[in-house]
């Protein structure tokens, strides 16, 4: 794949206590090497979060006041994370409206809490930790037990070694635009 191929694009990822560290660190990574600006946003702007691991990262941006128009995707890491920020109204309502523009939403591992708390994958053919598989079932998704599973615009993935299939799906699903 060109290396450039995302160049331009701008990803929104979301941070907060106690993230998966590879799940937010790999796919940040991945993307900006294939060319895309990635915008980490969580609670606060500047502040530090520590993942699961302990590995720091600095929020560039607030969550509040974030628009899904500024962006061409989403990425959802995993960790303990999600069961916080899928309590926040405009965290769902971001997901919300990458959803229904069709742009990339993809989730990983625990990661796939908040798009059922935003009420975005019913119908939607996804895959997760076996952890959450019976909260993806009861709200409607198509459980898959695969290591990436591509639905249109959302990509999942079950686990930090799932990592490699969950990012080629999501350059897949952002090159294709």
């Amino acid at each position: 794949m060109n290396e450039q191929v995302l160049a331009g694009q701008r990803i929104l990822m979301f941070v907060g206590d106690i993230y998966e560290d590879l799940e937010l660190w790999y796919p940040r990574l991945r993307l900006v090497e294939a060319g895309a600006s990635v915008v980490l946003a969580g609670p606060e702007a500047g502040r530090t979060y520590l993942g699961k691991h302990g590995y720091p990262c600095v929020a560039d941006a607030a969550l509040a006041g974030l628009n899904a128009a500024d962006f061409q995707g989403l990425v959802i890491p995993g960790g303990f994370m999600p069961d916080k920020l899928r309590r926040d109204a405009d965290v769902l309502q971001l997901v919300r409206d990458f959803a229904n523009d069709s742009k990339l939403v993809a989730a990983i591992c625990h990661g796939g809490w908040i798009p059922i708390s935003a009420g975005v994958y019913r119908g939607v053919r996804v895959t997760g930790s076996l952890g959450i598989k019976d909260d993806l079932v009861n709200a409607g998704a198509i459980w898959q037990d695969a290591p990436a599973v591509v639905d249109r615009h959302f990509v999942s993935s079950r686990k930090p070694d799932d990592l490699p299939d969950f990012c080629r799906a999501m350059l897949e699903v952002l090159a294709s635009g």
